[in-house]
């Protein structure tokens, strides 16, 4: 009897442990920058592995260097997406060198129409982060045909908790559209434009992004925008600190222009909806304060 025990359960454990592995087999899922590995694993869940390579929000992602970790991942993945729009340009060549054969390949600036010289930030564009959850349903329910209801289960409740950046962005439009603002780059220029704002001198802010230095009459006139309280809010990259960004966002704070910081890196601690939440709420909170009646001291 001991003996058919143990014959029976020795024949049944290889069975069910494939079935275990089987049910929850992951697919590897690189992305490039981490808001785009966060939509992953919010549409994939227990069946994607995700890795993110630029996922520190300290560090500036201008400045990331490969290493061999980052090609054996590309490697062993079956998804990978990366920005594109020249943003990540050492992504296409780690895929020119790949040896992977046929991974899923997303360029989220293709996906969204983006092309090369336009606006590379294309993540805050409110269009972007549910057209690629979409994206992902459908090329994971092709990879794992048996888990595609609980893909599509978690693409609906991504896009209903979407909505909520869509109400907060149509309550900042209803009030401060047309409100003039500027920016250090054009990080966040995407989300300004649907919100309704009146982005200034955004020459001076390509400038800026491509490391390039301002002529003396672009730099003078680009202050004036703050000395002159020409706009009402000055969004900056919170991951950039050259002398240039940290001349121009002393001269606001001096200048009492409300300030907002944006990065081009998700907190590690948020997901791509806490993320967008939390910037348009600083933002909206930015435009109260600085559309608020100044107060005079009545003249004696």
């Amino acid at each position: 009897m001991h003996l058919r025990r143990f014959i029976a359960i020795s024949l049944t454990l290889p069975v069910l442990l494939f079935s275990y592995i089987q049910a929850y087999a992951t697919i590897n899922v690189v992305a490039a920058e981490n808001f785009y590995g966060n939509v992953a694993k919010l549409i994939g869940g227990d069946y994607v592995n995700v890795k993110s390579i630029i996922s520190n929000p300290d560090a500036d992602p201008h400045l990331f260097s490969t290493s061999p970790s980052t090609a054996v991942a590309l490697h062993d993945a079956k998804v990978i997406i990366y920005n594109g729009a020249s943003y990540d340009p050492w992504m296409k060549q780690l895929l020119n060198t790949s040896t992977q054969s046929q991974p899923v390949i997303i360029n989220v600036a293709d996906l969204m129409k983006v092309k090369e010289g336009d606006n590379p930030h294309v993540w805050f564009n409110p269009k972007t982060f549910p057209t690629l959850a979409k994206e992902l349903a459908a090329k994971f329910s092709q990879l794992e045909p048996k888990h595609k209801k609980t893909f599509m289960l978690n693409l609906k409740t991504f896009l209903d908790r979407d909505q909520e950046i869509n109400k907060l962005i149509s309550e900042i439009k209803s009030k401060f559209t047309g409100t003039k603002v500027t920016a250090t780059e054009p990080v966040f220029g995407y989300m300004a434009e649907a919100l309704g704002l009146q982005v200034m001198d955004e020459k001076f802010q390509w400038v800026i992004m491509n490391d390039a230095e301002p002529t003396p009459k672009m730099l003078i006139n680009y202050q004036n925008l703050l000395k002159d309280h020409q706009v009402k809010v000055l969004f900056y990259n919170k991951q950039v600190s050259d002398n240039t960004t940290q001349s121009i966002l002393k001269l606001a704070q001096d200048n009492h222009i409300a300030v907002v910081g944006v990065s081009e890196t998700m907190p590690q601690d948020a997901n791509v909806i806490t993320w967008l939440k939390s910037l348009l709420k600083d933002t909206q909170n930015a435009l109260i304060q600085a559309n608020k009646p100044v107060q005079t001291t009545p003249s004696e």
